[in-house]
């Protein structure tokens, strides 16, 4: 059986590089382009009257005109909290590594990245990837670490489990679920109970609200 394909939608104002994105995402199994815009006010029209069902993941860039990417996929959420939003930028800097997590992004990728591993980490969103760049995961990392610093004992009063920080610890660096499950040497259903009891724990409904939470409270 033919695997699902991937609906794409990109928010993305260089109109070279979101031409060659619509010629990418248009042209490469597994995936579909639903729809393409210039700027984030556009976009948000569209997601106003679009369903959850229209769509799998949202590549936004940052430096939108007027409102950023960052603000937009804020809003964005706010209206589809479970939905999956892939920063696509130029920005290291780890102020926006962190806004953009903040904000909800399930992932962030640098413009440099090949076609091919583009297409790979956004493939990895089905299976509970948050994609990030090798160079931005170790920003979050260094983030991580440093927000731990100044931030210890939280995970004990919100009773994790060294397992489950564990498994928090792989979200944070962007691993699928399987990936997870072959670090830590268990089950993927054994990563999925894990999860659940995480989001519970952390009241949170998403890989990038547990990361989120994770990264601002220093939580493993």
């Amino acid at each position: 059986m033919t695997p699902p394909r991937l609906r794409v939608v990109v928010v993305e104002d260089d109109a070279r590089y979101r031409t060659s994105l619509e010629a990418l995402l248009g042209n490469s199994l597994g995936f579909s382009l639903v729809a393409s815009f210039s700027d984030a006010e556009r976009a948000l029209a569209w997601f106003q009257v679009a369903a959850a069902t229209e769509f799998d993941v949202v590549i936004m860039d940052i430096d939108l005109p007027r409102m950023s990417g960052i603000d937009a996929t804020a809003r964005l959420l706010a209206r589809f909290p479970d939905a999956a939003v892939v920063m696509l930028t130029v920005f290291e800097e780890p102020s926006a590594i962190l806004a953009a997590i903040c904000a909800g992004a399930s992932g962030y990728l640098l413009k440099r990245t090949s076609a091919r591993v583009l297409l790979a980490q956004l493939q990895s969103i089905a299976g509970g990837g948050a994609p990030m760049t090798a160079g931005v995961a170790r920003t979050v990392l260094q983030l991580l670490r440093r927000s731990t610093s100044t931030t210890r004992g939280t995970s004990g009063r919100l009773d994790l489990t060294e397992r489950e920080q564990d498994v928090l610890r792989c979200l944070v660096r962007g691993l699928s679920y399987q990936q997870t499950a072959d670090e830590l040497l268990i089950r993927l259903d054994t990563v999925r109970t894990h999860i659940r009891a995480l989001y519970k724990k952390l009241q949170v409904h998403s890989v990038a609200a547990a990361v989120t939470r994770a990264i601002r409270e220093g939580l493993v």
